[in-house]
C-alpha cells in the first residue's frame, strides 16, 4: 500500500470527514432484507461492506488516538484497513454501528484539525506497512474508506425494485 501524496492535509480530513457520513446517506433508508441482498456469491452484502466499514473505521480512529494522544510509535495500522480474516456475527444492527463510527469520526477529527506540522510529520511504525507519517497513514485510510464508499454506491444501485 503506497499513500497517494497529491492528496493534501485538507483533502484528507475532508475525505475523512464525509465517508461515514456518505455511507450512511446511501444506505439509511434501508431496512434488513435490502441490507442482507447479495447481488451474486463474489459480492458483499451492503450490511457486511457497512459493518466491515464501521469497524475498520472505529480501529483507525482508535490507532490514530493511541498514536496522538498516547504517543505510541507502533501502531497497528495494517490491522485498522483489513477485514478480520472470520467474518463474525453481531447483534449490534450495522446501521446502529455506522452511527457510532460518525460519532467517534467526529471527535477524531477535532483532535486531527488540532494537530501541528510536526504531529503530522511524526512517524508512526507498523509491521507490515513499515514507517509512515501519521498524514500517510490518513491518506491510505482516505483512499480505503472512498473505495468502500464506492462500492455501497454501486452495491445500493444493484437493488432489486
Amino acid at each position: 500500500m503506497v499513500p497517494d501524496e497529491t492528496l493534501e492535509l485538507d483533502d484528507v480530513l475532508t475525505m475523512l470527514g464525509a465517508a461515514p457520513e456518505r455511507v450512511r446517506n446511501y444506505v439509511s433508508g434501508l431496512d434488513e432484507s435490502r441490507l442482507a441482498y447479495r447481488h451474486g456469491p463474489a459480492f458483499p452484502t451492503l450490511r457486511e461492506l457497512v459493518l466491515h466499514v464501521s469497524e475498520t473505521g472505529a480501529a483507525v480512529d482508535a490507532a490514530i488516538r493511541h498514536a496522538c494522544l498516547d504517543g505510541a510509535v507502533e501502531v497497528d495500522a495494517r490491522a485498522a484497513l483489513e477485514p478480520p480474516v472470520e467474518a463474525h456475527e453481531t447483534t449490534t444492527p450495522a446501521l446502529e454501528k455506522l452511527e457510532d463510527l460518525h460519532r467517534v469520526r467526529r471527535r477524531t477529527l477535532d483532535l486531527l484539525r488540532g494537530l501541528t506540522p510536526a504531529d503530522w510529520d511524526r512517524v508512526i511504525s507498523d509491521p507490515a506497512l513499515g514507517d509512515l507519517s501519521l498524514l500517510d497513514f490518513c491518506r491510505l485510510v482516505a483512499a480505503h474508506e472512498m473505495g468502500h464508499l464506492s462500492q455501497v454506491r454501486n452495491l445500493t444501485a444493484l437493488l432489486p425494485d
